[in-house]
């Protein structure tokens, strides 16, 4: 419902952008988490199929899926915790809330009108392995 409503004016202008947030887990699955990694991979098929749809339009649809982020949820990790995480991490740390930001500012840009119906990958290499 959302995307429809913000189509409209977007179609009209022959200029938009939509950005998705999904997560790693929506690409790679992980154990306990069948619901969460299917609606995230959902995600992913629904912006593929929409950047088809309007690509003729002038407007990009593509999702950003973030690994790992330095949050109040990781900072209730045990140390344990996050050094088992880290060790699936190439990069060897997490991500800050401004790698989603720039990642997000750069889609949303004039210079990615040619990017559409792509999933950009900010989790520090988690999607590799």
């Amino acid at each position: 419902r959302l995307s429809k409503a913000c189509l409209r004016p977007m179609m009209k202008a022959r200029w938009g952008r939509i950005i998705g947030i999904t997560s790693v887990v929506g690409v790679t699955g992980n154990p306990g988490q069948g619901n969460y990694a299917a609606s995230k991979a959902g995600m992913i098929g629904f912006t593929k199929s929409l950047a088809q749809e309007v690509a003729t339009r002038g407007i990009t649809a593509n999702c950003i899926a973030p690994g790992f982020i330095a949050s109040p949820m990781t900072d209730v990790l045990t140390d344990a915790q996050k050094e088992a995480i880290l060790a699936k991490i190439p990069a060897a740390r997490l991500g800050s809330g401004m790698d989603i930001a720039n990642a997000c500012t750069y889609l949303a840009s004039e210079e990615a009108g040619y990017v559409t119906g792509q999933t950009l990958h900010v989790n520090g290499g988690m999607a590799m392995i």
